[in-house]
């Protein structure tokens, strides 16, 4: 049991350096080459970027919720009633400004630039989700203080 796959994604206008967008998410994933861009028009015409990054395999999804660090996850792990719906997915938005300065704080949607992620657990038949995701979280935790993170992004 554990983390299935683990998604990022964010959004930036035609007026922003979708780069650095790009760098927070490369940093969230820790590795370059599972961030991808998508460039397109908005209805209205103007220029809108995708940035997204996918980790489908366990290791590298829960490392990525490591990443986050033992306060964010703790505080995740407190909030799952509400970040966590009934397809097993735990809901993780990151304020982009604070990522971007170093700093790894959980946010809401608001005016602020944001990074959303989507922890897909898995979770089996007799398996309660909410324990599984508290499980996985609280080893997200471990593997946090154990590897030292979260380390200062610094994008």
């Amino acid at each position: 049991m554990g983390v299935h796959h683990v998604s990022w994604k964010s959004t930036a206008s035609g007026l922003e350096d979708e780069y650095v967008h790009a760098a927070a998410l490369s940093w969230l994933v820790g590795d370059d080459d599972a961030v991808e861009i998508e460039r397109m028009n908005s209805y209205h015409g103007s220029a809108i970027h995708i940035i997204s990054a996918e980790l489908k395999k366990r290791g590298q999804a829960t490392k990525s919720l490591a990443r986050l660090g033992g306060l964010v996850l703790s505080q995740l792990k407190n909030e799952l009633d509400s970040r966590m719906d009934d397809d097993n997915v735990i809901h993780i938005r990151l304020d982009l400004l604070e990522l971007l300065a170093g700093r790894i704080s959980l946010t809401v949607p608001g005016d602020r630039p944001t990074v959303k992620g989507r922890a897909k657990l898995e979770v089996y038949p007799g398996n309660e989700p909410m324990d599984v995701a508290a499980e996985t979280l609280e080893d997200a935790i471990s593997a946090a203080q154990k590897l030292g993170l979260p380390e200062n992004p610094g994008v």
